[in-house]
């Protein structure tokens, strides 16, 4: 197919281009091709249009598919706008026409995100220090995604667990006394409400939001056909949720963070000392989660289940959850006694917590915990491995702590990137 160049009733540069470099071309440029597709030329884009015929054109019927179809463009969703789509079809319709010589690329004029842009976070986040801790439902700025985060008072606990406990592991031993500050916690986990904001983040006015990394677009539909409104957000890394924290945090003001092992125990047992925050009695836990005995293949809508005694829902099964700190199988015997966190040293392992909706119930337990492994990415076709996803992970989520006191620059800075996220 010969593409003509000569001037079009759409114009290319102020309507066409702006659509393919902001939908298409991260996916489908020179540096990957998804799919063996590219739309950063004529000759390239060729292989996806069918000048004079839209709806024979693979790039608009692509585009047409919901998210969740499989061969969507883009990727995952969210799908194009309607004037998008409309301009893309009067293109294709018109000739399909594109400019002698014109090639894009992507291009970036962000800020680097780097300590700089932490500190300058800092200042936004430490003026609006908390005063007081109660319950808080808030709208994300800017969008109709909300969520609601609870009171967590600090206090200590015994953290882990007893040999005679069903269920349980190595490296849950010994038991230990642990203190926490004072913080709150997402009431639920992170849905794909919230999280594909980010993951489709469009270009900010402000340049301390537009700074923070975000992902690559996905190759596949993240969701998996299990549902996205009210579903929880899964598959992502750990490095995604870190910046999902600071995405966040500098779209609220708030300081957002993984919470640690410590802190997610103390959260998920709330005040209680069995292996579940209900007890010892197995067979009510379909009251509280969703896990292999009734989950049927699937996660479930977050806040379905009962909640624990402090109104956490989920924090037994539906998705695993990450924890800040790095999986460290014998830290328990020298963890220190006050704030406790694992800090990572390599990419694998990293702590996760609570279990899934694909698991038995013993790896539901308040103190069950699994180390993050690099199959939850084998299938991933990049080389080298996205930074962003665990695509065979499709049981893996998070959720989020705001402490009530504001650490410090530095602290804040580790907190958000590990640096250990390549492999």
């Amino acid at each position: 197919m010969v593409l003509l160049f000569a001037l079009a009733a759409v114009d290319f540069q102020t309507q066409v281009r702006p659509v393919l470099e902001s939908a298409c071309l991260s996916c489908h440029g020179p540096e990957k091709a998804y799919g063996g597709l590219r739309v950063d030329s004529a000759r390239a884009i060729a292989k996806s249009v069918v000048a004079g015929d839209a709806d024979r054109s693979p790039l608009l019927r692509r585009a047409l598919l919901a998210p969740n179809q499989t061969g969507a463009m883009p990727p995952g969703g969210p799908q194009l706008k309607p004037d998008q789509i409309a301009v893309l079809r009067a293109w294709i319709q018109d000739g399909a026409r594109w400019p002698e010589g014109v090639e894009l690329r992507t291009k970036s004029t962000r800020r680097k995100d780097d300590s700089t842009l932490t500190r300058d976070l800092h200042a936004r986040i430490a003026a609006n220090a908390a005063t007081e801790t109660k319950p808080y439902r808030m709208t994300i700025p800017g969008t109709d995604a909300a969520f609601e985060m609870l009171p967590v008072p600090g206090g200590g606990f015994e953290m882990g667990s007893p040999d005679s406990e069903e269920g349980h592991r190595k490296d849950e031993a010994p038991v230990h006394k642990v203190r926490v500050e004072p913080f709150w916690m997402g009431k639920y986990e992170v849905t794909w409400d919230e999280y594909r904001l980010f993951m489709f983040a469009e270009n900010q006015t402000d340049p301390l939001i537009d700074a923070v990394s975000r992902p690559t677009r996905p190759y596949v539909e993240m969701s998996f056909g299990m549902g996205i409104n009210g579903y929880p957000a899964i598959s992502m890394t750990h490095h995604a949720a870190n910046k999902y924290a600071q995405w966040l945090s500098s779209r609220t003001g708030h300081f957002y963070r993984l919470p640690t092992e410590a802190e997610w125990e103390y959260a998920c047992r709330a005040g209680t000392t069995g292996p579940y925050s209900f007890g010892a009695d197995a067979s009510k836990l379909g009251d509280y989660a969703w896990f292999e005995g009734n989950s049927n293949g699937k996660y479930g809508q977050v806040g379905k289940k009962r909640p624990n005694p402090w109104g956490f829902h989920d924090m037994h099964g539906n998705v695993m959850e990450w924890t800040l700190d790095g999986y460290d199988p014998a830290f328990y015997a020298k963890s220190p006694p006050l704030m406790p966190w694992a800090r990572a040293t390599a990419p694998y392992p990293h702590a996760v917590r609570g279990g899934s909706w694909n698991d038995t119930a013993d790896r539901c337990r308040c103190g069950a915990r699994v180390g993050s492994d690099a199959s939850w990415k084998m299938q991933d076709p990049q080389l080298p491995k996205s930074i962003w996803y665990h695509t065979d992970a499709q049981w893996l989520g998070f959720r989020l702590v705001r402490p009530f006191k504001v650490p410090d620059a530095a602290a804040m800075h580790a907190y958000w990137n590990n640096g250990v996220e390549q492999e």
